[in-house]
């Protein structure tokens, strides 16, 4: 249950804060909102503020154009949603209609949602780091607020730590019995160690665990087949926490547009590129195992799914922001002001496409989490 509330939280944040950027552009530039809703409707309830007091409406009924805007809470307690007038490119002859106003403007406006994202994933940084954040090792200013760990970054195929089930994440606490403080000493320890049967005490997700290795012999030195480092939750002050999370964002939008350049060219037929993804079970999934360590990685994992939201709403896909915003810009250089039929209809199937790929990775989620969320289920009952 714990991971579930923690789940909602976090995404209807990052929609919210999603659709709010979309909501203040709308506004400045004069474009008629219908409705600002949280939550996904059907409508609960809703309230409109006129000019003496609120009016409050119940139900799913349609908010009118001559209407006062309105303000909802929704049943499906997910993120949240903003109504624009025009926003599918009717209504082009009155002036308040999303259709009416400029490229340039209609572009912010699309694209505000994103920049909300990225504003939030540097500001959860910035509070991270200013009170302690997962870090290799401090930067310049930067201490440590608690002991590093011995983290597993790599692990080789078909090498010992392999075959013994060691996984990229996982925590070496000691070996042999033995506590183990740094990466160094581990190294050390292992060097010694040639054909020998090691015990290694991990923490994984959060749990004590025991694997037997038997290390190689590499030359007469010891190894297991693993990459390791240290990591602990490092603090800056405020404002170094602040370039700090600058940098870390932008080291993720590398990462994240090396991932989907991966994926893009894996189908097309290009090699296998070992990246994955995952829909909302999955994405659960990771949150409650963040939850499990603790909120300052909540805090970070919700940074990072932040950037995901933005940078995956900005690609030039149909029904994404981005292909909307690429539709604009095509039309512009024509000399045209689009949201004509055909323009319609790429959405249409780009949202179709998009739907029966999160119905796909979410049956795969099913598949590989499954006996996780049963044992999850239980626990609550």
């Amino acid at each position: 249950m714990q991971t579930f509330i923690i789940f909602i939280l976090v995404m209807s944040l990052l929609v919210f804060v999603h659709e709010l950027g979309h909501f203040l552009t709308a506004r400045r530039f004069g474009i008629r909102v219908d409705e600002f809703g949280l939550g996904l409707p059907p409508r609960v309830f809703g309230v409109q503020r006129l000019a003496k007091g609120w009016k409050f409406i119940w139900g799913n009924r349609e908010i009118k154009s001559d209407e006062p805007m309105a303000y909802s809470i929704n049943w499906f307690p997910i993120g949240g949603f903003v109504k624009i007038k025009g926003e599918n490119g009717e209504a082009q002859a009155d002036t308040d209609s999303f259709g009416s106003k400029p490229a340039w403007q209609r572009i912010i406006v699309l694209a505000a949602g994103s920049l909300m994202n990225f504003f939030l994933c540097i500001l959860l940084l910035t509070i991270g780091f200013s009170f302690g954040l997962p870090a290799v090792e401090p930067q310049a200013g930067g201490t440590y607020v608690s002991d590093p760990q011995v983290q597993v970054s790599e692990v080789f195929k078909d090498l010992p730590a392999e075959t013994a089930g060691l996984a990229i994440g996982d925590v070496i606490v000691s070996i042999d019995g033995a506590k183990m403080e740094n990466s160094s000493q581990i190294k050390e320890y292992l060097k010694g160690k040639p054909g020998q049967e090691v015990t290694l005490n991990i923490s994984k997700n959060g749990k004590q665990e025991e694997k037997k290795v038997t290390v190689a012999d590499v030359g007469g030195s010891g190894a297991i087949g693993i990459g390791i480092i240290d990591v602990g939750l490092v603090r800056y002050p405020p404002h170094l926490a602040f370039w700090q999370a600058l940098k870390t964002s932008w080291y993720w939008v590398e990462m994240i547009f090396s991932a989907v350049a991966a994926l893009v060219a894996q189908l097309f037929g290009g090699a296998k590129s070992g990246v994955d993804f995952a829909g909302p079970v999955g994405i659960a999934v990771m949150t409650g195992q963040a939850a499990k360590l603790g909120l300052v990685y909540v805090l970070q994992f919700a940074a990072l799914l932040s950037l995901n939201l933005g940078i995956i709403n900005l690609l030039p896909f149909p029904a994404l922001d981005g292909g909307r915003i690429a539709f604009i810009a095509v039309a512009s250089a024509r000399g045209k002001r689009g949201g004509g039929k055909w323009e319609a209809i790429s959405h249409s199937v780009g949202f179709l496409l998009l739907l029966a790929l999160i119905v796909f990775v979410t049956y795969r989620d099913i598949i590989r989490y499954g006996a996780m969320m049963l044992e999850a289920i239980k626990g609550m009952f």
